[in-house]
């Protein structure tokens, strides 16, 4: 029997453990049925997941490390045969692949993008994926793929002044939607409905930026879509807003939240929801050790906001829902997780890592110099 690290577990919890771990690795296609119909087994993985994060030992697993490239992007999803699928992305026109648990690495090609900084990446199986530079003007783009990454189509970027891609967010293969810092004034959400073509959603119900405001894309996931139709972007700068559209982009409000703000380098940098829990992380990137104002939320879909009464220990790049209640924050000083909709933080891990994505208890991370982790809850 596999040995359990970090503190004493009792041996149902193992049992239980070994047993879905096993069932995953050697039958994916039941592992699949039993997650999708049968929620005590969901329930009973969330009940573990709960465990696992709750053990201080650390939980992220460097894969590989070491490669020229600043990764930010982080996408991992379920394909059709039950096993996994990872992309990631990062400066140098960096995209890569794995489908055998990241055992290897694909590196795939771009092209006219091999000097691109790809910030985000949404994939769905082995074949789809949408990945997004960050830059001014051109060099923001959107690109896709549907045969694996063999090609790529450019979609969409933009000449205009102020354009700057910051994040991408997606809830199916046609349906996605990017974020860009204020042209003429405001904020810029484009999206798809076919998974083909990219349009502006409209501005004139959207108010204006402040001076000098503007979104992070060190993780690409300053934009969120929630609910089929609520859609929350956080911002920095002179102050930290969170925009909240609950009409598909159609109208917008802005409500400044307590997080860090009042310079260039601090405000939201991630945000995530779940029903009418939305939690935001940032701070200062200058200061990545600072733990003041560093996550807040909300539990009344951005109405209000208020500080974590536990802070994280320093600023976090990328926040990630696990489950109802469940959360991970990551930064450049290590990981912190939450059991309570981002009320309390605890710092269980120190690798600097810039954004993390999960498919069920299936989690992924990246950070500086390259460096791919996996999520293990103490299980080898």
């Amino acid at each position: 029997m596999p040995r359990l690290y970090g503190k004493a577990t009792s041996s149902s919890h193992i049992l239980l453990s070994v047993s879905l771990v096993s069932i995953r690795s050697q039958f994916p296609a039941l592992f699949l049925v039993l997650i999708h119909y049968n929620p005590p087994v969901r329930v009973l993985i969330f009940i573990l997941l709960a465990l696992a994060l709750s053990d201080p030992a650390p939980w992220w697993q460097v894969e590989t490390s070491g490669l020229d490239t600043n990764l930010r992007g982080i996408s991992v999803s379920q394909t059709r045969t039950g096993k996994y699928a990872v992309w990631a992305s990062g400066t140098k026109g960096t995209v890569l692949r794995s489908l055998d648990e990241g055992k290897s690495w694909k590196h795939l090609k771009v092209g006219g993008g091999a000097d691109l900084d790809f910030r985000d990446i949404k994939a769905f199986d082995a074949d789809t994926a949408y990945v997004m530079s960050s830059g001014n003007g051109e060099k923001s783009r959107i690109y896709k793929t549907t045969d694996g990454g063999t090609s790529w189509a450019l979609q969409y970027t933009d000449k205009r002044p102020g354009f700057f891609l910051d994040s991408l967010a997606c809830d199916s293969k046609t349906h996605c939607l990017a974020l860009s810092d204020p042209v003429d004034g405001k904020f810029l959400v484009l999206t798809t409905d076919d998974g083909q073509h990219w349009k502006e959603r409209p501005r004139d119900k959207m108010p204006a930026a402040l001076p000098t405001e503007g979104a992070f894309a060190a993780s690409g996931t300053s934009i969120a879509l929630c609910n089929d139709k609520d859609i929350y972007f956080g911002t920095g700068g002179p102050a930290a807003r969170v925009f909240h559209s609950a009409d598909h982009g159609r109208s917008w409000t802005a409500v400044e939240t307590p997080m860090a703000s009042g310079n260039a380098s601090s405000g939201i940098f991630s945000i995530a929801c779940r029903r009418r829990s939305i939690v935001a992380v940032g701070g200062d990137y200058k200061e990545p050790v600072g733990a003041s104002k560093v996550a807040v939320w909300s539990n009344d879909s951005g109405a209000t906001w208020r500080l974590a009464e536990q802070q994280p220990g320093g600023y976090r790049s990328g926040v990630v829902f696990l489950s109802d209640d469940d959360l991970a924050a990551i930064g450049p000083n290590g990981t912190d997780i939450s059991h309570d909709a981002g009320v309390h933080w605890t710092h269980t891990d120190a690798l600097n890592l810039n954004a993390a994505s999960f498919a069920a208890t299936h989690g992924w991370a990246v950070g500086p110099k390259g460096t791919i982790a996996r999520f293990h809850p103490h299980l080898p």
